[in-house]
């Protein structure tokens, strides 16, 4: 009997012993169900990584708006809720009950039609932007400003500005420092973002978006030839997320700021070039080329209110020359540097005060105006270290290397 019982199969043990076996089949899904069910498993891996639900914002990357549209589409969708009930292990079905439903007969969209709900418009095929057989968020991460990314038409204007940066970061005129923080983001300004170099050509006006933060859309043109629209705060994000993101500096003024001292405070300022209606003589005589060249943080028409009675005005009414908005220049620095520059040709006259005391005014300088302009081109181009004044001839010329080494010693 034993051997016969060997001999029969487990079934018929079971059989033998009033056992019923259920033979459970494994579930086949449908083209259309495996999709619907890869998609959501790529939310399931969102909620994974970030403990949240993915959100539809601007300020988000891509993919997490594209996973907030589908999950919003398949809780929409009995079949679709029916379909992903065992695998949603993470609860992310539920409170869907003020979900209206919408046409079962509808699968979930595509990328490319998430993308258009989005106002996104999707890269076609032979684009460089055209991703294939992405399949998680795990193995590829495409940030909006990317995704967005297009052919700048008159890349031939910025090709020199690039070249120029590209030089000065060579010979040290400017620098590759860490960017931190949400560190402001003006017009002008120069980013190395994922090994491109990113100038910030245009900044749009300012508004508060969804969470209540200052924004501004950007034109931003990229060394390859492509621009974007990002937005100031999605640009912020992106080079705080790369590791090897970067700030490109203002280039140095040469060894125009060597034995000044440091100063983290980077400020806004205004170069003015005032002319003096005095009656003193020698002003008279002159007045054409006597210029107070100076630079302040307030406006200067409240600078110079007072003018008649403060000897720094030569106790004289004066009139505004011209005047220079600049940015990111420590305004301190650029006084001392616009002073020595022309240190040379410093005016040296005594006046008296309104208590009839004598003083030497400083800031004034027999320089011609153009002068003067072209001087503050080559502060605002970064040039202007490898220039000097020559008084003789009233112009600015080459420094000679000699000159330069006489200056850095």
């Amino acid at each position: 009997m034993a051997d016969a019982n060997k001999e029969q199969s487990n079934k018929e043990l079971l059989d033998d012993l009033g056992v019923e076996v259920e033979v459970k089949k494994k579930r086949t899904f449908t083209a259309r169900e495996e999709r619907i069910i890869a998609g959501f498993e790529e939310i399931q891996a969102f909620f994974e990584e970030k403990g949240r639900l993915p959100i539809q914002s601007a300020d988000n990357d891509i993919f997490e708006r594209l996973y907030a549209v589908r999950l919003e589409q398949i809780r929409a969708k009995q079949e679709c809720r029916d379909l992903l009930q065992s695998f949603d292990h993470q609860g992310l079905l539920k409170d869907i009950e003020q979900i209206a439903e919408t046409d079962t007969d509808t699968e979930p969209e595509s990328n490319a039609e998430l993308l258009a709900k989005l106002d996104i418009e999707p890269p076609e095929e032979n684009d460089v932007r055209f991703l294939k057989h992405v399949k998680t968020r795990a193995k590829v991460r495409v940030v909006d400003e990317v995704a967005n990314r297009t052919r700048c038409k008159d890349f031939d204007s910025f090709k020199p500005v690039f070249a120029s940066v590209q030089q000065e970061l060579k010979t040290g005129l400017r620098e590759a420092v860490a960017y931190k923080g949400f560190a402001k983001v003006e017009q002008g300004d120069l980013f190395i973002l994922s090994g491109q170099m990113v100038y910030i050509a245009e900044v749009g006006e300012l508004f508060v978006n969804k969470n209540n933060q200052k924004d501004a859309r950007l034109r931003v043109i990229y060394d390859n030839g492509t621009e974007s629209d990002i937005l100031l705060r999605s640009l912020q994000r992106a080079l705080n997320k790369d590791k090897t993101g970067r700030r490109i500096t203002h280039a140095s003024l040469g060894p125009l700021f060597e034995g000044l001292a440091d100063d983290n405070d980077i400020e806004s300022g205004t170069i003015y070039v005032l002319r003096s209606l005095s009656e003193h003589p020698v002003i008279a005589e002159n007045r054409d080329v006597i210029h107070k060249i100076g630079v302040t943080g307030s406006k200067v028409e409240t600078r110079i209110s007072n003018a008649k009675l403060d000897p720094t005005f030569l106790m004289a009414d004066v009139e505004i020359v011209a005047t220079y908005e600049l940015f990111n220049i420590n305004r301190i620095k650029l006084e001392s540097i616009l002073h020595r520059f022309f240190e040379s040709a410093k005016l040296n006259i005594e006046i008296m005060d309104r208590f009839s005391n004598p003083v030497t005014p400083q800031e004034w300088f027999l320089v011609p105006f153009d002068v003067i302009d072209q001087v503050v081109e080559k502060i605002k181009d970064g040039s202007i270290g490898n220039y000097i004044y020559d008084i003789e001839s009233a112009t600015i010329r080459i420094r000679s290397r000699s000159e330069t080494r006489d200056k850095r010693d």
